[in-house]
C-alpha cells in the first residue's frame, strides 16, 4: 500500500476495515495498541493450557489494537509480492557490497509480534557471507561486567555487510525493565546513552533501521495459544512470554518511554502494525528498499510503505 492507504505498485487493494477502526477507536494506544487497562477482560478469560481458545478472543484478534484491515493477506498474494521484493533486496545487497556501506536493522516489539519471521523473509535469499541475523542469548557473567553496549558492538557489520538484530540493546528498555532485570539507574543511563551510541554509529557511516512491531492484545493471546498447542512451535514459548501475559500494561508504559527518549532525527523508530504477519514482512522490506537508490532499482516493485500500518508519528507511538 502507498501513502494515504493507496495501493503501492504491484499490490492488490486491500480493505482497511471499518470494523477494525471502530473496535480500536478510543481505546487505541501506542502503534494502534490498546491503552493501559484495555484487553483485561480478554486476559481474564484466557487459559493458555486450555486447548480451546475462547471465541471472543479469536474473533477480535485481527481487529485488536485498531488494526485497519478486515482480512489477512492471502498466501498467494503474499508470495506474488514477496519474491520480486526479495529480488530487489539482492540488488540492494550488491550495491551495499560495491559501495562499502554498513547496514544495521533492529527488530523490536511485543512478544510474538513476528520479529523472527520478518528477519527470515529479508534474509531468505541474501548472500550469507555478507548478511547475517543476530539473536543473542542472556548475557554471560563476563558480559554482565562489561559496558552494556559492548556485546552488541561486537556484532556490528564491516563494510559491505548487513546485520539484522532479533532484539537488540533495547532489551534494557523493554524486557529487562519490565521483568526487573536492571535497576532504575541502569535504565536511566541506557535511555540517555542509546541515542548517543547510535549517533556515533550514524556519524561513522552506519545506516540504522529501528523497527518496532506492534500487535493487539487479543492477537498476542492467539499467538501464545498457538505456540503452546502446536508441537512445531512450542520451542518459541518462553518463560518470558508466559510472564508477558500478565504484564501488557507494563510493556505499554515501557515502550512509551522508550519512544520518548530514543526516537531521534538521527536514529528514528519505524512502527509496523503486525497483526497480519504477511503484510508486516512485506512492509519491513519496503521500508529498507525505500531508503536507498541502487542500480537497476524497480521503483514499481519496491513501492512505498503502507501508511496505514507503517509510521513514525505520535499516532503510532502513543495513539491519539
Amino acid at each position: 500500500m502507498g501513502k494515504g492507504g493507496k495501493p503501492g505498485a504491484g499490490e492488490k487493494p486491500g480493505k482497511p476495515g471499518k470494523k477494525a477502526r471502530r473496535e480500536g477507536g478510543a481505546d487505541e494506544g501506542a502503534g494502534g495498541e490498546a491503552k493501559a487497562g484495555d484487553g483485561r477482560d480478554a486476559a481474564a478469560a484466557f487459559d493458555i493450557d486450555d486447548p480451546d481458545l475462547p471465541k471472543a478472543i479469536e474473533n477480535r484478534a485481527l481487529a485488536s489494537g485498531g488494526y485497519p484491515y478486515d482480512d489477512t493477506m492471502k498466501r498467494k498474494d503474499y508470495e506474488e509480492q514477496l519474491r520480486p521484493l526479495q529480488i530487489e533486496l539482492l540488488k540492494l545487497q550488491a550495491h551495499i557490497q560495491r559501495t562499502g556501506q554498513r547496514v544495521v536493522a533492529l527488530f523490536e516489539g511485543r512478544d510474538s509480534a513476528g520479529k523472527g519471521g520478518s528477519i527470515g523473509a529479508i534474509m531468505a535469499h541474501l548472500n550469507p557471507r555478507h548478511a547475517r541475523a543476530v539473536a543473542l542469548s542472556k548475557p554471560t557473567e563476563t558480559e554482565r561486567g562489561q559496558w552494556y553496549f559492548q556485546r552488541y558492538a561486537a556484532h556490528l557489520p564491516t563494510r559491505g555487510d548487513i546485520v539484522l538484530f532479533d532484539r537488540s540493546w533495547y532489551n534494557r528498555a523493554g524486557v529487562e525493565r519490565v521483568m526487573g532485570f536492571c535497576t532504575d539507574e541502569e535504565l536511566a543511563d541506557f535511555l540517555r546513552e542509546a541515542p548517543e551510541f547510535e549517533g556515533m554509529l550514524v556519524r561513522d557511516g552506519v545506516q540504522i533501521f529501528k523497527f518496532y512491531l506492534t500487535i493487539g492484545r487479543e492477537m498476542q493471546l492467539v499467538r501464545f495459544h498457538e505456540r503452546r498447542h502446536d508441537p512445531l512451535k512450542q520451542w518459541k514459548l518462553t518463560d518470558i512470554d508466559l510472564a508477558a501475559i500478565g504484564k501488557w500494561d507494563d510493556y505499554t508504559r515501557a515502550q512509551h518511554e522508550m519512544f520518548r527518549f530514543t526516537h531521534t532525527a538521527t536514529s528514528p523508530w519505524t512502527v509496523i502494525r503486525a497483526n497480519d504477519q504477511r503484510r508486516a514482512r512485506l512492509e519491513a522490506i519496503r521500508v529498507i528498499l525505500a531508503a536507498f537508490d541502487y542500480d537497476r532499482k524497480d521503483s514499481g516493485i519496491a513501492g512505498v510503505p503502507d501508511a496505514t500500518i507503517v509510521g513514525s508519528g505520535p499516532e503510532f507511538f502513543y495513539g491519539t
